[in-house]
């Protein structure tokens, strides 16, 4: 059989009019007449066999027949104008949103963008900063790199890297912190995770003593305070590599825990994409060369 060619034209006359109920703001819409407007409709009507709008004394209104059809069109006319702005000088570009946890985009992921950029120009990324809470679905995200175990429901996860945790702390109180038993006498920061504190005394084989310091949803901000000498936190030395080469933060023990691994997470319902496909072997190789 052979196939019925679709009467674009006349669809994308419809459609407008149907939004606007008004041939003349359709024709304006279209950079046509009038004439032309309802010339598509009516032969549209013609080959349909029905009829799609009421011709009323002040304007338009749509029959059922009208109504079935005009929010098909509605989507399909989008999403057709969706994909052809993502061409542009003729080449192809395809949009990546990523949620990431504000340490990690910070510490890791930004001073490498510019790679990720020359490798993949198509690739037109959104990233979208968190404190590790994170809804894909709602937020419409393709991916989320978090912070944890890996075990998000309804979520597929892939390890990128470790990144055990360590004091940090700004220089003049690192004079102080000659061994885990003199942090006990210290402000310490805390985290959103409370186990952290107590999983690393326990490594140091220090009792742990009650943690009353400033809380903070963000390694990223709680780090920045113990730089202004707030206390000694609690955080992945790897995230902040350039302050501790600059001098502005120590790391006063080489006492670590592992509390969590960093993951790059997408729904199990989503169908990746080829920009999620470009992405997610850029960062395994980048988590190879560059490990945390």
């Amino acid at each position: 059989m052979a196939r019925t060619q679709l009467p674009l034209n006349a669809l994308r006359a419809f459609e407008s009019a149907a939004r606007h109920l008004s041939f003349t703001l359709a024709a304006a819409e279209l950079c046509v007449t009038q004439a032309a407007i309802s010339q598509q409709v009516r032969g549209l009507e013609a080959r349909l066999g029905v009829m799609l709008f009421r011709r009323l004394p002040r304007g338009l209104a749509l029959t059922d027949e009208g109504h079935a059809l005009l929010p098909v069109l509605v989507d399909s006319f989008g999403r057709m104008e969706a994909v052809v702005q993502q061409f542009d000088s003729g080449h192809f570009f395809e949009v990546l949103t990523v949620g990431v946890v504000g340490t990690f985009a910070v510490g890791w992921l930004l001073p490498r963008l510019r790679a990720f950029r020359e490798t993949c120009p198509f690739v037109d990324l959104r990233l979208m900063t968190n404190n590790n809470k994170v809804d894909l679905a709602a937020e419409g995200l393709d991916f989320a790199i978090r912070f944890g175990d890996g075990n998000w429901q309804g979520l597929q996860s892939e390890h990128l890297m470790n990144a055990p945790l360590t004091v940090l702390c700004a220089p003049t109180l690192a004079l102080r912190i000659t061994s885990a038993g003199a942090l006990v006498r210290e402000p310490l920061l805390r985290s959103y995770r409370p186990e952290d504190w107590p999983a690393w005394f326990a490594a140091a084989g220090v009792e742990c003593p009650a943690i009353r310091g400033p809380m903070f949803d963000s390694s990223r901000l709680m780090v920045e305070a113990a730089m202004q000498c707030a206390g000694a936190a609690l955080a992945p030395a790897s995230m902040f590599a350039s302050e501790l080469n600059e001098g502005r933060l120590v790391q006063p023990l080489p006492i670590e825990v592992t509390t969590g691994a960093y993951w790059l997470t997408s729904l199990k319902s989503r169908k990746p994409s080829v920009a999620m496909g470009v992405f997610r072997d850029w960062l395994r190789g980048q988590a190879l060369m560059c490990p945390a």
